[in-house]
């Protein structure tokens, strides 16, 4: 209790308890039981709730016996997640309870709160628990979103404990206490219960300290491919439960490939041997020059691969006192015979050429490949950036640092052999890993390139489709082959060649906008159990940031708070041996602070906390991912997780986001008809006279429910859509009959009698409320699925399922138009960004400030600048995601519009904006609020 209130008032980030016996997970409630007196880590929990306010404690228990005594005292309470991984053998191993079994999983309110994973056999290995931990705590835990984690910290699944007679290495109980400190921004305390052989537990519980002062994880000394029965037993537990955990539901789980892995060669143990920095302390190295800001477009100033990149990264790192903690690497100029590992002799001539070369023949000399300018300096900057990248990887390799940042460019994974392309020359992670390869003391070094960049590496792809010692992971925007590079290369099907087969995972994304749960899923089922059975001696990242929010070329969602969690899970490989390599990534906020975070985390410090509640996955990030799995089974024991037909029958479609948020400037590629919003389908009407303001819920839902929504949308006239940021024109309702069509999205069973103000909505004074036609589907144009979208997951989530207005879209008539408005929420959490007006009001004629357009403009309700909306240069969008600044109100309808609620908002607050907006627009005020 002292650690614990040490810790959650903040004077440190996690501490351990090592000195408790007895032990106590085995104490019940009104006896004591199993060497335990008392139940500390319960109590501890209980005085966590009570003395400092957290509503959600993770229990983490890998005692080799099961915790019968937390399992008793938590089963029925929804606050407490208990994980217990525990020697079963079908209930012959000392508990011998049967709810010591994976179907009890708590029950009531706390239904899917207690996790039972039963080994079945002795032997259990490193690769079974931190598969257990990826594929199965993990993803749980990030749903739950703990505020602390408390683990009852028993050694006897030591390697060497009679009792146990597991195999477990203290290297492995490192990483396990590594991947906890993700979670509860590193609040984790570990509290000592079994573990009978002196000398493993000693060593064991050491490896958990180095853990918690942020030490670099250790290699893992043994096979890393988990057993059949550790699979079987994980599918089990998932299987049981499946219907609580929306994170669960991302895995189909069919059948898969069995028997032996199909791979030209398999990984006995690490090969990372030498050179082992001991060292408690985490040491960062980190390499920039600016000289490699020389490389510029000189025919297009605002060319979004521009030099402020690395210096506004180098910056935001100066900043925040990152570079001051880190140890400086000398950049050099790589060699021609270096750059040969890689690329062709005549490709490298011909770039070598360029620094001589006249302007004219610069330009036409890029404009003979795909994406790329040049200027003298180009080539120059291109060596520095490979050369920079060797010296980092040579302080990693020799020990001078346990893992390195590289601010550099121009980027490299785009960059074929003999040609460059897509803003890259020379493949600068590529080289890195051949040069690592190289000069490693090891033969066969195995080193993991891991690309996050929104667009796919087809260059690295291309360069070690046939080769086994690296392992190459992308995790790209594919579109369907529309998205740059525009190849079919980066489909999930190819899988790689010869006996590289098996050694190319394409993560290839189609529709949606992905974020941080897409990513952290895709990292748990397939990135992270991959790379942990291929247990590499290296880790690169080709670290491309375009998938960061307000990327003006990715536009997808991933933050840096989702960044820091990615790099936190690499860490655990390698033995911690990482290197984040600069690539694309081209708003400059976004990239300085991703970057940034990426290093706090390499430097030791916690991951910040993602957003709450996460969302689940969106439905194409799921399909993604299980074809995925379906094409690497073959080659991966770790991806054979199997749920039984009867379980997925029941969960006919996978739980996700309907909705995703629009922060983040994206430039399409194309656009598929099922990116297109749902049309109103023909058939049945219901009538809602406009007086008629009183209507109970279940009023209108009687209604509701008597609509025909059978009828299909083909011989519907279409309508076009406008996403949030391009409103049509206003439109006054009559106090006649409105008639509504057959268009009813049911976003949860309640809502409140504010919320189902859909014929109050509809008075005529209400003027700011009426939204034009295209705004009606406005909030679902986000959805990459359109009519597809589904409700968000429900059940055992860490969140109750907040209230949420029951939509009703209806159609009006206009002159043969079809027009449209929408009931928005009247009350939203991110009302108190709204600031008072300036002294100069509200001008609803201001052009927008970035770029002067007067077509469709929007002003920000927190800081009152006003930017274009997204059909002209989406800079409103923009600005809402690099300041935070939700909330904003259209010149066009005078509606607001919440980014981060991703709805329509009307409520009192917003009054005194849209009256002054109102008056400048019409010369009149709006009635007043009632």
């Amino acid at each position: 209790m002292s650690a614990k209130q040490k810790q959650l008032k903040s004077k440190q980030n996690n501490n351990i308890c090592l000195s408790l016996r007895p032990p106590g997970h085995h104490a019940q409630c009104n006896e004591s039981n199993g060497f335990c007196i008392f139940n500390n880590v319960a109590i501890a929990a209980r005085y966590a709730q009570t003395k400092h306010k957290v509503s959600r404690v993770l229990i983490v228990d890998w005692d080799v016996h099961h915790g019968q005594g937390i399992q008793y005292l938590f089963q029925e309470d929804p606050s407490v997640l208990y994980f217990s991984v525990h020697r079963f053998e079908q209930g012959s191993f000392w508990p011998h309870l049967p709810e010591s079994d994976s179907q009890f999983v708590g029950s009531g309110p706390a239904e899917g709160r207690n996790i039972n994973l039963p080994w079945n056999q002795t032997g259990m290995t490193d690769a079974d628990y931190i598969l257990a931990f990826q594929q199965l705590l993990l993803p749980v835990a990030h749903e739950f979103q703990p505020q602390l984690v408390l683990v009852s910290a028993g050694f006897d699944a030591s390697a060497g404990d009679q009792k146990g007679e597991m195999c477990v290495s203290p290297q492995c109980f490192h990483i396990l206490t590594h991947m906890l400190m993700s979670l509860a921004e590193g609040r984790v305390i570990l509290a000592l219960e079994g573990g009978y052989n002196l000398q493993s537990t000693a060593e064991s519980a050491a490896a958990c300290v180095k853990a918690l002062l942020g030490g670099a994880c250790p290699p893992l000394p043994l096979l890393t491919t988990p057993s059949d029965s550790a699979l079987q037993s994980i599918s089990q537990t998932i299987s049981a439960l499946y219907p609580h955990w929306a994170s669960l539901q991302v895995l189909e789980g069919g059948p898969l490939a069995d028997g032996r892995v199909i791979r030209a060669t398999t990984n006995k143990e690490s090969t990372l041997r030498t050179n082992l920095n001991l060292s408690v302390t985490t040491t960062t190295g980190l390499v920039y020059d600016e000289r490699m800001m020389e490389h510029l477009n000189m025919w297009d100033r605002h060319h979004p691969e521009q030099p402020q990149r690395i210096f506004k990264i180098f910056s935001k790192h100066q900043q925040l006192g990152l570079v001051d903690r880190c140890q400086r690497i000398p950049a050099r100029l790589a060699t021609e015979e270096e750059l040969a590992m890689c690329h062709s002799v005549q490709h490298i001539e011909q770039m070598k050429a360029t620094a001589v070369m006249k302007p004219r023949d610069l330009n036409k000399l890029g404009n003979e490949f795909n994406s790329i300018f040049i200027n003298n300096q180009s080539f120059q900057s291109a060596l520095l950036a490979a050369g920079s990248c060797f010296n980092a990887v040579e302080s990693i390799l020799t020990g001078q640092v346990n893992n390195g940042v590289a601010i550099v460019r121009p980027p490299g994974h785009h960059a074929e052999r003999d040609s460059p392309c897509g803003f890259c020359f020379f493949n600068t992670a590529a080289l890195a890993a051949r040069y690592a390869q190289k000069i490693s003391h090891h033969p066969t070094l195995r080193v993991l390139i891991l690309d996050w960049d929104v667009h796919h590496g087809n260059g690295t792809q291309h360069m070690f489709e046939d080769d086994d010692s690296v392992l190459y992971i992308s995790l790209h925007r594919y579109d369907n082959g529309i998205f740059f590079p525009s190849s079919v290369d980066a489909a999930p099907d190819r899988v790689g060649v010869a006996k590289g087969a098996g050694f190319n995972v394409n993560v290839a994304w189609n529709g949606g906008r992905m974020g941080d749960s897409d990513y952290l899923a895709a990292f748990h089922r397939v990135v992270m159990p991959i790379a942990t059975e291929f247990n590499p001696g290296l880790v690169l990242v080709s670290a491309g940031f375009d998938a960061a929010r307000g990327d003006p070329l990715g536009g997808y969602n991933v933050t840096p708070e989702g960044y820091a969690h990615l790099t936190n899970l690499l860490m655990s490989l390698a033995g911690g041996r990482v290197l984040i390599i600069l690539e694309g990534g081209y708003n400059l906020s976004s990239i300085s602070d991703s970057m940034a975070m990426c290093t706090s985390v390499l430097l030791g410090d916690p991951p910040p906390s993602l957003v709450t509640p996460l969302p689940a996955p969106h439905h194409n990030a799921v399909a993604t991912i299980n074809e995925v799995i379906r094409h690497h089974a073959p080659y991966w024991r770790s991806l054979r997780i199997h749920i039984p037909e009867s379980v997925r029958a029941s969960f006919p479609s996978p739980k996700h986001r309907g909705k995703r948020s629009s922060k983040g400037k994206g430039r399409k590629s194309g656009q598929s008809s099922t990116d297109k919003p749902p049309l109103p389908p023909s058939g049945q009407e219901v009538t809602i006279v406009s007086n008629q303001a009183d209507h109970s819920l279940e009023q209108l839902t009687q209604g509701l429910a008597s609509l025909d929504i059978s009828h299909t949308l083909s011989n519907h006239t279409p309508v076009m859509s406008t996403p949030v940021g391009g409103a049509r024109p206003k439109v006054r309702l009559s106090e006649e009959k409105v008639t509504c069509k057959a268009e009813v999205k049911a976003e949860s069973s309640e809502a409140t009698p504010e919320q189902s103000q859909s014929a109050e909505s509809m008075q005529p004074q209400t003027v700011a409320v009426a939204v034009a036609a295209s705004d009606a589907v406005a909030a679902r144009d986000e959805a990459a699925a359109g009519a597809e979208a589904e409700p968000e997951a429900e059940g055992a989530c860490g969140w109750s399922k907040p209230q949420k207005a029951l939509e009703l879209t209806c159609e009006v008539q206009m002159d043969g138009a079809s027009m449209f408005v929408v009931n928005p929420l009247s009350w939203c959490p991110h009302l108190d960004a709204v600031k008072p007006l300036p002294p100069s009001g509200i001008d609803v004629f201001r052009p927008c400030q970035d770029c002067g357009s007067e077509a469709e403009n929007w002003i920000c309700l927190t800081c009152y600048q006003v930017f274009c909306g997204r059909y002209v240069n989406e800079h409103m969008v923009t600005h809402g995601t690099v300041s935070e600044h939700p909330m904003v109100l259209s010149f066009c309808d005078l509606s607001v519009w919440c980014y981060l609620c991703e709805a329509y908002i009307h409520n009192q607050i917003l009054f005194e904006a849209k009256n002054a907006a109102h008056c400048a627009k019409f010369g009149e005020e709006i009635p007043p609020w009632s």
